[in-house]
């Protein structure tokens, strides 16, 4: 009853009436969690009680349900209904939409495309929205996060209405017949799917990615699309780095590559090829063609069929594929025996657990020791050090990581294009980097798994002193004029941001910092630098610190001070 006073009471309410949301907020989450708990008789249960408790009026409170999201999708300013209207409005027709009784209902009275706009409207106009911004009793004191303890990935995050809108509406289209989906509408259909591939994508949390997936798969797109899946797809045309051979009875040989399939689906390597370990030695410091190996033959079932491989490695290689319901058959077979737990979840279709982590394409653990048996080349950092600890691949005496070609050849045009260019450093087994070992680990780091590791924060962050500040942030420095060199533009984006993010409450660094960009010519660094600076400038013009400046760079930040005393309308005399 109390998941009807929550409806009931979202019509009477604004957002800001604490007391009544704090009663409405709960109740129609706690239905929601029952009905969609992993525990059949727990969810079984919680459907047919709220199916009797909605028997008399149930089909009444539709019409309003899907009004307060057409309100919202309208674009008419004046008729958008507060957050908290939203939250329970998505939140009850998330759990009508799992009743069979109500299913038909919801469907007739426009639910899928009503939801279809609501989410393409989101993702236009995205609301940011956490619980405790319309369920103020969860806040406390300890709600927060610990800034020293890694907490667990919030799997709805401040995505709460963009998440409630994909359960319901996959409910929907799963009760719907795919065919009538979009019907004659394929421009709407096609922008739908790029909005939905663009959660599985871009969001950063795992509830609205999961259902953004469930949804494309009645849409015919089965996987988990990603940013790497785009860029690694086209590896698998390429016969030049492959170092597997796949037989199929009756077909020809299909060329893959080991290291990929090591991260991505071990079950295809014979188990002799994980445990087989490769050395590197002295003599193959000049030529990396000696150190290619040879082609491992790998012979397939003969109830495996060249159409459902290929889909399969198209998984694989890019994280999703396009298929027939009769392709999807033979491929559930083919899943399971490989043991890709998640794309068969996905292929049956099964019931989602609540705060399951969206499948990753992170190729992060090929730099681990098996995955030192199919590497090709090896990075080594220009600073001095002792030789790695761990590494008993080879006797090399610097700082170094074995990585793969394949790896990198998708992530970096300019090594790309040394690969093939047939000159002397084309063949070497090594590439020196000219970085730092520590910006070495997060230049690979970011070509294996697309993601830039950040520096330490909270207080750990706080206490550290100025020195080992300014250390921290060398790296990303460095990762600025490499990417830039490298033609690697989004990693010389995330570096530019993460510096300015930590000049702007760490304002003392910039001094150090704009002659360490000067130094490697990163000038917009150097001018993000010298606007910090601008209104300490009389503080710090007799300072050591300043003198050790380059004039050039002294100049700059003297200009910057004058155009930041004409801003705020106190224009001195500087000497």
């Amino acid at each position: 009853m109390a998941f009807v006073d929550s409806i009931l009471t979202s019509r009477q309410i604004s957002q800001g009436n604490a007391c009544h949301s704090s009663e409405s907020e709960p109740a129609s989450r706690a239905v929601l969690m029952m009905i969609y708990s992993p525990s059949k008789y727990i969810s079984s249960k919680a459907r047919f009680i709220l199916s009797e408790v909605l028997a008399l009026k149930g089909k009444d409170y539709v019409g309003y349900l899907l009004d307060s999201l057409k309100a919202a999708s309208s674009g008419n300013k004046f008729g958008i209904p507060s957050n908290f209207r939203l939250v329970i409005s998505l939140t009850s027709l998330a759990c009508y939409s799992a009743l069979p009784k109500y299913q038909k209902h919801v469907i007739q009275h426009g639910g899928i495309n009503i939801l279809s706009s609501f989410i393409s409207w989101w993702f236009d106009n995205p609301v940011h929205l956490n619980r405790s911004s319309v369920a103020p009793h969860v806040q406390s004191h300890f709600s927060g996060r610990t800034c020293c303890w890694p907490s667990s990935e919030d799997w709805e995050g401040e995505d709460m209405l963009l998440l409630f809108g994909l359960v319901a509406l996959a409910e929907l289209i799963n009760a719907e017949d795919r065919c009538g989906i979009f019907q004659n509408q394929m421009e709407l259909r096609a922008a739908f799917i790029r909005d939905l591939q663009e959660i599985c994508i871009n969001n950063s949390y795992s509830g609205p990615r999961w259902y953004a997936a469930y949804i494309l798969r009645h849409l015919g797109l089965y996987g988990f699309p990603s940013k790497f899946g785009r860029e690694f797809r086209e590896l698998l045309t390429d016969n030049e780095h492959s170092d597997v051979e796949l037989i199929i009875k009756n077909q020809e040989p299909v060329r893959v590559h080991g290291v990929i399939l090591l991260v991505r689906c071990p079950s295809l390597l014979p188990p002799e090829e994980l445990l087989k370990e490769k050395t590197f030695d002295s003599s193959y410091k000049q030529d990396s063609d000696s150190c290619n190996r040879l082609i491992t033959k790998v012979r397939l079932s003969a109830h495996v069929d060249c159409q459902s491989l290929t889909k399969l490695l198209e998984y694989i290689y890019s994280g999703s594929f396009e298929a027939g319901e009769d392709l999807v058959k033979k491929l559930k077979i083919l899943a399971k025996h490989c043991n890709l737990q998640s794309l068969v979840q996905l292929l049956c279709g099964s019931n989602l657990k609540w705060g399951t982590p969206f499948p990753s394409f992170d190729f992060t653990s090929a730099l681990e020791p098996a995955g030192r048996n199919f590497s090709d080349i090896i990075l080594e950092a220009e600073t001095s050090g002792p030789s790695n600890q761990d590494c008993s691949s080879c006797s090399i005496s610097v700082l170094h990581l074995h990585v793969h070609k394949v790896i990198l050849w998708p992530s970096c045009e300019y090594l790309r294009a040394l690969f093939q260019s047939g000159m002397q450093e084309s063949h070497s087994l090594t590439i020196k980097v000219p970085v730092c070992w520590d910006s070495l680990v997060k230049l690979v780091s970011w070509f294996y798994s697309g993601e830039l590791p950040r520096p330490i924060s909270g207080c750990l962050w706080d206490n550290l002193s100025k020195e080992e500040k300014l250390r921290e942030l060398e790296p990303y420095v460095e990762l600025c004029s490499l990417a830039q060199f490298w033609l690697l533009e989004d990693l010389h984006e995330k570096c530019f941001r993460l510096i300015v993010s930590i000049l702007d409450s760490c304002q003392y660094l910039s001094i150090k910092i704009i002659q360490m960009a000067a130094n490697l010519n990163q000038w917009k660094l150097v001018e993000v630098a010298a606007e910090y600076l601008s209104p300490m400038y009389h503080h710090l013009r007799n300072s050591s610190e300043f003198d050790a400046l380059d004039e050039h760079l002294i100049e700059i930040i003297r200009a910057a001070s004058v155009q930041f005393s004409q801003r705020n309308g106190h224009l001195v005399t500087l000497t």
